[in-house]
């Protein structure tokens, strides 16, 4: 999908809103947004660093801006479907940034996650990705979901795990992160 030929007009997206449990949703990522995901980021850059190449220095506001920019185009074009994880619990503030990328070929999604270190381990990661797994797999021209980690991320590998992929490949690659083995995971859906 990253290079589709087709009339942006006539994709089919995914949801633009999605409540899950336990008060937590996914939203489309919006104009208003770059501000609460610049603090996230911001806040969480000793969380997010070891195993996300972008995250070695805090962002500017225009950076983010820019990012959010991007995501809405990307939007707009059927390419890519970036969203934001908020939480009841926590009003206003990003609690995680998710996104449905078409870097994986055609009749594939690729799901791209973070969680912000003071909602780990509460099932957030898995929920979010289960609920963009069950909406991407929706769209008609949609017929498999993947979901790549390092092999030393194990809190990563373990979402696709939980929600029954199937670890297709391990593919050596160069770290492009400190924490990285170089050994990516490629897990797809059954």
């Amino acid at each position: 999908m990253s290079h589709s030929t087709e009339d942006p007009a006539t994709v089919v997206r995914p949801p633009e809103q999605i409540a899950l449990r336990n008060g937590v949703s996914l939203r489309r990522r919006a104009a208003g947004d770059a501000e609460p995901l610049n603090a996230a980021v911001a806040g969480n850059l000793a969380h997010l660093h070891p195993w996300m190449p972008w995250a070695g220095a805090k962002p500017t506001l225009e950076h983010t801006t820019a990012m959010v920019d991007e995501g809405i185009a990307l939007w707009e074009t059927g390419t890519d479907f970036m969203y934001l994880a908020w939480s009841e619990q926590a009003p206003g503030e990003v609690i995680g940034a998710f996104g449905l990328h078409g870097r994986v070929g055609a009749g594939a999604l690729e799901i791209g996650y973070w969680v912000a270190e003071a909602h780990t381990g509460k099932g957030v990661a898995t929920d979010c990705a289960r609920a963009l797994t069950e909406a991407a797999l929706a769209l008609p021209q949609i017929e498999r979901v993947e979901i790549h980690c390092d092999t030393a991320n194990l809190a990563s590998s373990a979402v696709p795990r939980k929600l029954g992929y199937r670890l297709a490949e391990v593919r050596e690659t160069t770290p492009s992160a400190p924490a990285e083995s170089g050994k990516l995971e490629i897990w797809v859906t059954p």
